[in-house]
């Protein structure tokens, strides 16, 4: 295919294809940002919605394409196109109609919520035909790839090359630069963003168990309770899902006209998998998340309303209370949830840490921090001590061992111990809270108790143990009934760690 059926002057910069709410927010900023974007959809109607937006919303350069042909014959060569349709499936589909049309150097960005090996699949296929295929995280929701998302790519470093300009320019903003840069080889970029979501899982079921604790054992309104979680975002806590949920608890329902909307509100909670995919990489990688765990678990719980009801009327709970200040509990609330935050974070970054390695992308964590500054649904004041904790020690172990945050976490954790003790006490669930607590406590001892359990496996299994006063494997016959189990070294040769 040559240009004949344009002009260079008239050819766009760069196509989008995918007009949901995501698609048409993004390209209307790459268009903000004085690139010429070409648009295509599956269905016409949305290609002239947002031709329509682009108009009213000061005649930015964007075209609409009636076929996948017209939309790629509008492209400056090397071709840039960014996919944002459903993952899976939709994805294949509309590479195989896109690719037929396009060459060798062409690039195709798939900016969608994807598991990671189907992006390693598609640009080892694509690669056979000369195509560059790069996979991006966006985060940001609409309001983000409208005005600024937080942009994770990854792919050959040629292909980002290609989309730096413009990624660097429609990126959210912070003080030292774009929410966005080279993550790594094909995979990274996807990884970095399903790991971006896991800690966004924790992040507000943290949230949610504090709002839980405020509202039945504190007893604030929900106007109190806003105004509290606004005193929040003006300290340490500073971040963007606790500010919208000051707006949320503030919102009076515009349904009914009578109380909030937030008490109208089914509790049961949604998700689109990035969660489930983070804790299975947690277990594939051999990396604790407790925290992230238990924000999965009690998605999977709040799923089971029928179930809750009834068992409401079976099973029951304390009906004594502790007698406890509730200024105080306030107070060590703030506490404990900027640490079991900080355990949030320290997981998922352990996480990418460990993939990392495994498949040598060389991720820069103290970039992931960077660019989850700006533009993102997990940004937070909290993120400009742990950019500064991975610059300083780019092989930290763990974020908890930071010296800044060894400090802070040993400082606060009597209010962060009191909170957990009193959900306990007073049948509040807090399963995050309770899992970051334990997170910390496990991590910091110097002996767990996994001596026994090593011995029970021995005794049952013959899987043999190490002893702390002479290297190898070795076995016990615990009773009369067990027997030499042979050569130890291929006994213990299946076991699998990864540290």
């Amino acid at each position: 295919m040559d240009d004949t059926s344009e002009t260079a002057g008239d050819l766009c910069d760069v196509g989008l294809w995918g007009l949901a709410v995501m698609g048409q927010n993004f390209a209307l900023n790459m268009a903000s940002h004085g690139f010429k974007v070409v648009i295509g959809n599956r269905s016409p109607a949305k290609v002239d919605l947002t031709v329509a937006r682009a108009e009213d919303e000061g005649n930015l350069p964007i075209v609409g394409s009636t076929s996948h042909e017209d939309f790629i014959s509008k492209l400056s060569k090397p071709r840039k196109v960014v996919l944002l349709v459903m993952a899976g499936q939709a994805v294949d589909d509309t590479i195989a109609a896109l690719a037929a049309h396009m060459e060798p150097g062409d690039l195709i960005v798939d900016g969608g919520n994807e598991w990671y090996p189907n992006s390693i699949r598609r640009a080892e296929e694509l690669e056979k035909r000369g195509i560059l295929f790069m996979g991006m995280g966006i985060s940001g929701g609409e309001e983000g790839a409208r005005n600024g998302p937080s942009l994770m790519p990854g792919g050959k470093r040629v292909a980002f090359d290609l989309m730096a300009p413009i990624l660097n320019k429609c990126a959210a903003q912070v003080d030292d630069g774009a929410c966005t840069g080279y993550l790594g080889p094909i995979g990274a970029g996807n990884y970095v963003k399903m790991v971006h979501n896991g800690i966004e899982y924790g992040d507000m079921q943290l949230i949610a168990e504090v709002y839980d604790v405020l509202r039945g054992v504190v007893g604030m309104t929900n106007a109190d309770m806003s105004k509290q979680f606004a005193r929040w975002n003006d300290g340490d806590l500073s971040s963007y899902l606790i500010e919208i949920t000051a707006k949320i608890l503030a919102k009076e329902d515009d349904v009914t006209g009578k109380g909030y909307v937030v008490d109208y509100i089914l509790d049961k909670t949604g998700m689109k998998g990035t969660g489930r995919w983070t804790v299975q990489e947690a277990a594939e990688q051999s990396v604790a998340a407790p925290t992230i765990t238990a924000s999965l678990d009690s998605r999977y719980i709040s799923g089971r309303k029928a179930e809750r009801i009834e068992a409401s009327k079976i099973l029951n709970g304390p009906t004594e209370f502790p007698n406890v200040s509730k200024p105080q509990i306030i107070e060590d609330l703030g506490a404990a949830l900027y640490c079991a935050k900080v355990c949030s974070y320290a997981q998922g970054l352990g996480i990418i840490k460990a993939a990392s390695d495994t498949y040598e992308w060389d991720v820069d964590l103290s970039q992931c921090a960077k660019m989850w500054k700006g533009g993102c649904i997990i940004r937070a004041k909290l993120l400009d001590k742990i950019q500064a904790a991975m610059t300083n020690n780019p092989s930290l172990a763990n974020l908890m061992v930071d010296p800044d945050f060894a400090q802070e976490l040993n400082t606060r954790q009597l209010a962060w111990r009191r909170i957990v003790t009193l959900c306990v006490a007073t049948g509040v669930p807090c399963p995050a809270l309770s899992a970051s607590l334990s997170y910390f406590d496990s991590y910091r001892r110097e002996n767990l108790p996994a001596n026994l359990t090593q011995a029970q496996r021995d005794f049952f299994g013959g899987h043999t143990y190490e002893r702390i006063d002479r290297e190898g494997p070795h076995h016990c016959a615990w009773t009369k009934k067990h027997k030499a189990i042979g050569d130890l070294n291929e006994r213990s040769a299946g076991e699998q760690s990864k540290l």
